[in-house]
């Protein structure tokens, strides 16, 4: 019995020998550092330097709309706008009080300005006879209720009397109607011409549909073409004549002939009598 009690205690003894052992050489070797209990906490510590600023983020939501601030002072005066358009007339103001009453008047000598009146009247129809007559007469004028007409007998080109024309301040005849045409033709007839260049020139082989006047007016309605005339001339036959009998016809522009210069009458009602144009330049 004592035997085997002193072994059991032999065994025991080895036993916690081992574990003594282990333990301590688990100790020597191990470079794990166990961790302690939590301590307290520590103060806080001073506040540190400002950072460099971040990012520019997204934009937040809009703000709701605050109230209206304060009117602010009158600006300065803008320029003056355009003119409106014209109101209404209104209602016709009262009546104003009577004026005062004038003094009589003297005793009017009638007798003695009637006369002055009548003769006045006499010299101004006698004047408007010598214009007439200077028109008419000396000058060759043809006058019409809207046009006057001028014969110049001085042959030139087509484009020379065009010019011409226009500095007189006026532009070559141009008989748009029938009414013009025998105007025209008379005229011609009186001055003992066969022919003179018209304001009017073709596309030398259709003339009765691309004729254009000299004011750039087309040629439409009305025409006076001579028997075989519509049918077309030669290339260079776009300018036209007006012969004796009132018929147009074609002819070259660098032909020279006489011509007739138009003015309307309301260009040149400002003009004297000496600035009309003459016969021959």
């Amino acid at each position: 019995m004592a035997l085997q009690r002193l072994r059991n205690q032999l065994l025991l003894l080895f036993v916690l020998c081992s574990i003594v052992s282990e333990i301590s050489a688990t100790e020597v070797c191990s470079n794990t550092i166990l961790p302690g209990l939590k301590g307290d906490d520590g103060t806080v510590g001073l506040e540190g330097e400002v950072g460099k600023q971040g990012k520019t983020g997204p934009p937040g939501h809009q703000g709701l709309t605050g109230a209206l601030g304060s009117r602010g002072e009158a600006g300065q005066t803008g320029k003056t706008g355009p003119a409106g358009s014209r109101g209404c007339k209104g209602d016709p103001g009262a009546s104003g009080p009577p004026g005062v009453k004038g003094k009589p008047g003297t005793t009017c000598d009638c007798g003695r300005y009637r006369k002055v009146v009548g003769q006045m009247d006499i010299n101004i129809n006698k004047l408007k006879n010598a214009i007439k007559f200077l028109k008419n007469v000396i000058l060759g004028i043809v006058e019409t209720d809207e046009k006057l007409y001028l014969m110049v007998r001085e042959a030139r080109k087509y484009q020379e009397a065009l010019v011409n024309c226009n500095r007189r301040g006026g532009t070559l005849a141009m008989p748009k109607n029938k009414e013009t045409n025998s105007v025209l033709t008379r005229y011609l007839n009186q001055a003992g011409l066969t022919q003179v260049f018209i304001g009017l020139q073709t596309a030398g082989d259709q003339p009765s549909m691309q004729g254009v006047y000299a004011d750039q007016s087309p040629l439409l309605n009305y025409t006076a073409w001579a028997e075989g005339e519509q049918q077309g001339g030669a290339a260079n036959s776009t300018c036209v004549e007006l012969n004796s009998v009132g018929r147009w016809g074609q002819v070259a522009c660098d032909a020279s002939m006489f011509y007739v210069c138009e003015f309307n009458k309301a260009h040149r009602s400002h003009h004297t009598v000496t600035d009309m144009p003459t016969i021959d330049e």
